[in-house]
């Protein structure tokens, strides 16, 4: 049987070949994670960027403070999350910097 290494941990009791899985950094959450258990649901982040602009008033996601400037509103422009470490609105397969 082969012995099974996984960041540095061995199984229990099982002796001979070593095997290694390695894992891969995700460009989109910047997560590790392993590509035999990647899903269409294991990344989690926003498509869009973090702005700092005004948006349409039709589109206002955010409430500006009576001091504030117009141009004071931060947000993701894909889904209007006031807060830059909001967890992520879509979710997909993780995907490797060495994919292309």
């Amino acid at each position: 049987m082969a012995e099974l290494t996984i960041n540095g941990a061995t199984s229990n009791g099982v002796t001979g070949v070593e095997t290694e899985v390695k894992e891969k950094l995700c460009r989109r959450c910047k997560q590790s994670y392993d590509p035999s258990k990647n899903t269409t649901s294991s990344c989690r982040f926003h498509p869009s960027f973090f702005v700092c602009r005004r948006h349409d008033d039709q589109k206002r996601y955010y409430e500006l403070g009576p001091d504030d400037p117009p141009y004071a509103a931060k947000f993701y422009d894909c889904c209007g999350a006031e807060d830059p470490d909001a967890l992520g609105c879509t979710t997909a397969f993780h995907v490797s910097y060495d994919d292309e």
